[in-house]
């Protein structure tokens, strides 16, 4: 029992000693806490607005500074922005400037806001250990440094006008006769910005700078010409020669040379070269007039096949072709004056006929006549009948090539009377009236049966207004429908060779015959026709017509009468019984009235009709 109460009593003593304990560390915690607060107090009250001991900036103390006192203090410590150096350079040339020149300032008002606020920021723990740190260790501020490149870059844009200079190309030109020398320029540009950003690692370490200017440069593509300027010199000494083997020679003066000299910078996958050429419109404007005496198309030889050997004959040799190639002309001039030359040639471009003067029947194909017809002018004038026999001529011993379309407006060209028309009667409009060609159209009916005949696909035909009496008559005419007229360029007369050989035509005069003959080799096609008359319509009363060119008295016939007529001609060809195509020719007549002209004052019959 007293050993249980030994026990308890000293656990109470514990107790008490460890309480009494806590109490005295308790008491002297807010003792400690008492005096910080007392001192934080003092410090706040003993630097109100200035700054804590140990604060310092760029070697001065700052320790007790107002605001104001700070900067005007480090305003006189601080000169790197007026005192430091800058140096510049280009090339053999250079610049000296401060650092406030090209935009560099201290920012002091930064600067003592930051030594202002040292242990003044944070809860008390940290302001306290800052404010111990700093009257101890003492705490650094440092140089706060503004570089505005908006102020630089003025100062530099003003470099700018002493060292830019533009790009300028070389070139040349033409005063008279003489050519001037205009040398290029190499572009510089002063880069503002990378000087700049340059400037700011020295700068912000308060060192001075020895900068080679960043210096941007573009080249001209064409610096020198003074090699262009010889050619030009030399093209211009002597008159141009322009020739062509049995033409010419043309000549171009100096002095035009002159005006119509070019200069042009060319670039290709070799380079860049400054180009001296003569001005390619007006080369061809000087070339174009030429064109019609020294083009010539190139024509098959003009042949006949002889029945007796199943040859053909030569009637005229071929014609090579040939035309003025401008743009080669306009290469081989360019290229002749660089290279010293003042004779060229002028190109010419080259066009071999297909068919040569040595072509064999075997070759073409051509082994028999596969349509012969004919058709009579009998009462023909004088006139109409040369227009016959100069038409018809255009065509003996043409060749069409397989699948070639023959037209004969192209084969006759200008109907005139210098390729050997003369006047005679033709039809044009409502009347028949005198005309260069007269008789043609006996000719084109001639073709058009041959080809209609010999079973070719007609590609073009028109008929006569009436019906004509010429294409009517005849052991073989096949009556009327199967007539055609051509009006050179207007009216045309075209078929085409689908035959797989060549077609040669051959045109025949005997008598008042024209025998028209087409021979290649047949493809076993086979022809057949027929024709309805659909309806016919009589003549008009014949008229009287005065004319003052006639002579009193003399009554003279100038139209024949023709019924009229709607017609219609029915095709079909065919090979081994198998249809190839079949066609229909339609044509309306108009009824024609006899038309006779008088002198004035002669005596009509008592039944005549007159305008």
């Amino acid at each position: 029992m007293g050993a249980l109460n030994v026990t308890t009593k000293r656990k109470n003593d514990l107790i008490i000693f460890a309480s009494r304990a806590l109490f005295a560390l308790f008491s002297a915690g807010i003792a400690i806490l008492v005096s910080v607060g007392v001192f934080l107090l003092g410090l706040r009250l003993v630097y109100t607005e200035r700054v804590l001991p140990g604060v310092h900036s760029a070697g001065v103390d700052l320790s007790g500074m107002t605001n104001a006192e700070i900067r005007t203090t480090l305003s006189q410590a601080v000169t790197y922005p007026q005192t430091g150096l800058i140096a510049l350079h280009d090339g053999d040339r250079f610049w000296i400037a401060s650092p406030e020149e090209v935009g560099v300032s201290v920012d002091f008002n930064e600067i003592a806001r930051q030594a202002l606020s040292v242990g003044r920021t944070g809860n008390i723990i940290q302001r306290l250990q800052e404010q111990i740190d700093a009257w101890f260790l003492g705490h650094p501020i440092p140089t706060v440094i503004v570089f505005d490149h908006v102020y630089g870059g003025l100062y530099f844009e003003r470099l700018a006008h002493l060292i830019d200079l533009p790009t300028r190309e070389a070139y040349l030109s033409v005063n008279g006769v003489e050519i001037e020398v205009h040398p290029g320029q190499i572009g510089r540009r002063l880069d503002i910005e990378a000087n700049l950003d340059i400037l700011s690692d020295p700068i912000s370490q308060l060192h001075d700078a020895d900068l080679e200017l960043v210096i941007e440069e573009t080249p001209p593509r064409v610096l020198d010409v003074s090699d262009q300027a010889e050619v030009a010199r030399e093209i211009l000494r002597e008159p141009l020669t322009l020739t062509v083997e049995d033409a010419g020679p043309w000549q171009i003066e100096p002095s035009d040379l002159a005006g119509i000299l070019r200069f042009g910078v060319l670039e290709s996958e070799e380079g860049v070269t400054y180009e001296v050429k003569l001005d390619t419109q007006a080369i061809i404007t000087f070339l174009e007039p030429l064109l019609p005496e020294l083009e010539r198309d190139p024509e098959n030889a003009r042949v006949y096949f002889d029945d007796d050997t199943r040859e053909l004959v030569l009637i005229e040799e071929a014609v090579i072709g040939r035309s003025l190639d401008i743009p080669e002309s306009i290469k081989a001039i360019n290229t002749g004056l660089v290279d010293g030359a003042h004779e060229i040639p002028l190109a010419l471009e080259i066009t071999e006929p297909v068919v040569g003067n040595d072509a064999t029947a075997a070759e073409l194909g051509i082994s028999e006549p596969v349509s012969v017809v004919s058709t009579y002018f009998s009462g023909s004038s004088p006139e109409r009948i040369q227009n016959i026999k100069t038409a018809s001529s255009a065509f003996h011993g043409l060749l069409v090539a397989p699948g070639e379309e023959l037209s004969m407006a192209e084969v006759l060209g200008d109907i005139s009377l210098d390729n050997g028309y003369a006047e005679a009667l033709i039809i044009y409009g409502d009347r028949t009236i005198k005309g260069v060609g007269g008789g043609v159209c006996q000719v084109s009916t001639t073709l058009f049966r041959a080809a209609f005949f010999g079973g070719y696909p007609i590609l073009e035909r028109h008929p006569h207004a009436y019906r004509v009496g010429y294409y009517e008559i005849g052991p073989t005419s096949p009556g009327p429908g199967l007539d055609a007229t051509v009006f050179v360029p207007v009216v045309d007369m075209r078929f085409i060779n689908d035959s797989p050989y060549w077609l040669l035509l051959e045109t025949y005069i005997y008598g008042n015959q024209l025998l028209w003959k087409f021979y290649s080799t047949s493809d076993g096609r086979n022809i057949e026709w027929r024709r309805d008359i659909l309806s016919e319509t009589e003549a008009p009363e014949p008229l009287y017509r005065e004319n003052p060119e006639l002579p009193k008295g003399e009554i003279k016939q100038v139209d024949w009468e023709a019924d009229g007529m709607d017609v219609v001609v029915y095709r079909i060809v065919s090979r081994d019984g198998e249809v190839l195509y079949q066609d229909k020719v339609e044509t309306h007549y108009l009824p024609w009235r006899a038309i006779f002209e008088y002198g004035p004052g002669t005596e009509l019959p008592d039944d005549a009709k007159t305008e």
